[in-house]
């Protein structure tokens, strides 16, 4: 059996301001109509080779994450929650040691949430000839088939042929090259891009690691033996893994086995890892530009633009990144968007937000957007799924009304409880307990406002909360 483990722990900074730290790339619709893990994991759906898929992920996405599997009708086998990012070979290891409790000889399959294959085809053929390498106890790694000098991935060079798999073994593993280099490669032959791809068996992973990075091994195995369950989640256990050292797999464990395998495949890949990779597997116009959302332009060839909620417009201009979200606008060379993430590194030092939240927030029972904001004052909009709630809290510098759109609303107030209906509306004063829930089966939208001193996201009380996040007891009790 093939355990397909999607390991979503990146924030896809050069992609921002798409991409953000609490909503990356990863869950978002950047290529087609669903979010990139949802491509991953639909790639794997299905069949008598593949179980369920195990996702790997942070604390912070995992209602994002599993709202997105409900909705396109997936059950994950397992959701680990990472306490902390420890890189992909402690992640690798954690599910590793997962699958070997039910299944020591099971086959994981380790996949980047982020990454874009055209040809699914050629990858589950790809996948096949893998398994079968895993099977005999290889360590496997796909080589995706180059299509020029590239040199923003690293790269694999094969060994001698393994006789009947159309794989080989691998020479060595080679760090992103400069561009003659990377022309000496395509030269030279015998060279593929590292996908970031890998198949081994649960028990032969578990071993190698043993020999090559113990201390990884036992700090991965004991945080799943130490993890504990919560609602559908797998949380490991924080002391464990936050002490396992940091490291890639490729680092860590297949740059010094013996036994590993190189399939080339020729898949359609991508890495999605800038600006300008969109605009190379975008479907482009006869001016060579590939456009999203509300754009008009004028003379402008070769270009990237996305509009995400108003009007963009350009006139005379060419190879541009162009990507407005609302509340950002980014502007940028075709060649130098790798250069993206030094701004983002700069709105982390300067106390920023808009590296980490879009005007659209996500929670577990549905999100808020920002409408409005001015002194003493703030509107939203906020979206409850149907049959969720919001916690049952309270706030000491803020009042708030809320105003039924669309929906029906079950409304806490102090010790009262109420349904409001569309165009109804509660005023909750400063300091009393309230909650907002959805009893339907349509979602519920209701426009916030809130009045006081201080509007900030950390003014909340917690008093209960059906998610599992942090509640306080109420003096009273």
């Amino acid at each position: 059996m093939i355990y397909p483990v999607i390991l979503s722990g990146g924030v896809g900074s050069r992609l921002w301001p798409i991409s953000r730290s609490l909503y990356p790339k990863q869950l978002l619709p950047l290529v087609s109509e669903l979010p990139m893990m949802l491509e991953t994991a639909l790639r794997v759906r299905g069949g008598e080779d593949f179980a369920a898929p195990i996702i790997v992920s942070n604390d912070e996405h995992r209602f994002i994450i599993a709202q997105q599997m409900r909705d396109a009708g997936i059950a994950p086998l397992a959701h680990i929650l990472e306490p902390q990012g420890r890189n992909t070979a402690p992640a690798a290891a954690a599910a590793a040691a997962f699958v070997q409790v039910q299944d020591p000889k099971g086959i994981l399959l380790i996949l980047p949430a982020d990454h874009h294959i055209s040809n699914t085809e050629a990858f589950l053929a790809a996948i096949a000839k893998g398994a079968t390498l895993a099977e005999d106890g290889h360590l496997v790694t796909f080589g995706v088939l180059p299509s020029g000098p590239e040199t923003g991935y690293g790269y694999i060079k094969r060994g001698k042929a393994i006789e009947g798999t159309g794989a080989f073994a691998v020479e060595r593993f080679v760090e992103k090259p400069d561009l003659e280099t990377a022309k000496s490669y395509l030269a030279e032959g015998g060279y593929d891009w590292n996908a970031g791809i890998f198949m081994f068996r649960a028990d032969t992973i578990l071993d190698e690691m043993r020999k090559h990075c113990p201390e990884i091994a036992a700090r991965a195995g004991e945080a799943v033996v130490k993890g504990v369950r919560d609602l559908d989640f797998l949380r490991l256990d924080a002391e464990a893994f936050g002490a396992s050292p940091s490291n890639s797999i490729d680092y860590a464990v297949m740059e010094h086995a013996a036994n590993v395998a190189v399939v080339p495949a020729d898949m359609g890949w991508s890495d999605i890892g800038s600006w300008s990779a969109l605009w190379e597997i975008g479907e482009k116009d006869e001016s060579g530009n590939v456009i999203s959302g509300d754009v008009l332009t004028a003379d402008t060839k070769n270009s990237y633009i996305r509009a995400e909620n108003g009007l963009v417009a350009t006139v005379g201009v060419e190879n541009l990144i162009i990507v407005e979200t609302g509340d950002v606008m980014l502007v940028a060379s075709r060649d130098r968007v790798q250069e993206v993430k030094a701004i983002v590194d700069r709105l982390a030092a300067n106390g920023r937000t808009e590296h980490q939240l879009h005007t659209r927030v996500h929670r577990p029972w549905g999100y808020y957007e920002g409408l409005d904001s001015g002194e003493r004052h703030q509107v939203k909009h906020l979206m409850v799924h149907p049959g969720a709630s919001l916690s049952l809290q309270m706030h000491h510098h803020r009042a708030e009304h809320w105003v039924v759109v669309k929906g029906r609303a079950e409304v806490t107030v102090g010790d009262k409880v109420s349904i409001l209906e569309e165009n109804q509306s509660v005023y909750i004063p400063l300091g009393t307990t309230h909650r907002l829930a959805n009893p339907g089966t349509e979602p519920l939208s209701i426009i916030e406002v809130q009045s006081g001193a201080y509007l900030g996201e950390d003014d909340i009380v917690r008093f209960d909360d059906v998610y599992g996040r942090d509640v306080k007891k109420p003096a009273a009790q």
